[in-house]
């Protein structure tokens, strides 16, 4: 698969993947959650970036975490958002990705958009005038995972040698950490049964970059041993309610449950994108133990998704706290 391409008009940047952001550019971002993050902590009234910024949202599934996150995001940055169902509006059938694109793009400062075929965001993005965020395609979900990796950062749990290993479906989100591993260097594992790879396209752009070490394994103990982070999510996606059995089935050996959890390094951290399913893909004594970080990282869409609203839709602001940012800590070592 191509990776999608950064179009760049009139300053124009959209946020469809990591293809656009090197190792620097996501560790600055990171950098910039954690000063987005304080400073809800304060309560700082005059801190509104996105102030008279408008931006549209699309939500062609449902959403909890992605809609709240990113509503609230924007109005506690100053700006207002629009929440439109992708049904109602019949984006690709009742009117025309173009047209869409092109009418938001009038209206709005940036368009967010949670949709089924990454085919249509990749439309959206070339047809509107404005930047867009991909909150989530069959194919990925990078918002996710940089709130993922974000956590893992702000615990200072993130080098180079950070072991990640995902248990289960080679889905949108492990789609996400594998183009993530071909830009920033750790040792990513992917354990899934067979049949259940991720997109190819986008794993062997991620080896040619030679950044990560990247496996994919299909026995989870073998995968889990020594990982320092055990992540998963759902077995059966949104649209795949049919296969439900057949999956349960399937993936039944690749529950992370306190055996696996075993197998990992004592200090490993249990993450989930969310939702779960107790029982299912991750046992409810691992899911609420005091090695799972799953609603730190939740919390983290938020900041993580406000720094990047600010990169994107007012980037003197972000560019801003960067210059002094390198001039407080100037002797400070960049690793990435």
């Amino acid at each position: 698969m191509e990776e999608v391409q950064v179009k760049q008009e009139c300053g124009k940047r959209d946020f469809l993947g990591f293809s656009h952001l090197d190792g620097g550019k996501i560790i600055e971002l990171f950098d910039y959650s954690l000063f987005i993050k304080k400073k809800r902590k304060e309560g700082d009234p005059g801190f509104l970036p996105l102030r008279d910024k408008t931006v549209a949202m699309i939500f062609s599934k449902p959403s909890l975490r992605t809609r709240v996150s990113f509503e609230l995001g924007i109005h506690e940055l100053g700006g207002y958002s629009i929440t439109l169902d992708g049904q109602s509006i019949g984006l690709g059938t009742r009117e025309s990705v173009e047209d869409v694109a092109r009418l938001l793009s009038r209206y709005n400062s940036a368009i967010v958009a949670r949709l089924h075929e990454h085919a249509i965001i990749e439309g959206v993005a070339k047809h509107a005038s404005i930047p867009v965020v991909n909150a989530l395609t069959d194919l990925s979900h990078p918002c996710q995972v940089l709130a993922d990796a974000f956590t893992l950062y702000e615990r200072s749990l993130w080098h180079e040698n950070i072991k990640v290993v995902f248990v289960g479906d080679g889905n949108n989100v492990a789609n996400s950490w594998i183009e993530l591993a071909g830009r920033l260097p750790f040792h990513f594992v992917l354990a899934c049964p067979e049949g259940y790879t991720p997109n190819q396209g986008l794993l062997d752009a991620a080896r040619e970059k030679g950044i990560s070490r990247i496996e994919i394994l299909h026995d989870p103990v073998e995968a889990a041993t020594d990982a320092d982070v055990l992540y998963t999510d759902v077995w059966t996606s949104m649209g795949q309610e049919q296969e439900k059995q057949e999956r349960l089935r399937k993936f039944a050996p690749f529950q992370i449950n306190s055996a696996l959890l075993a197998k990992a390094k004592p200090t490993a951290v249990v993450m989930h994108c969310m939702p779960a399913h107790r029982g299912e893909e991750i046992s409810a004594e691992v899911m609420d133990g005091p090695q799972s970080i799953i609603l730190d990282e939740a919390e983290n869409r938020l900041h993580v998704q406000k720094a990047l609203l600010v990169k994107l839709l007012n980037h003197d602001e972000y560019r801003k706290f960067h210059l002094t940012h390198r001039l407080l800590n100037a002797s400070k070592k960049i690793r990435y």
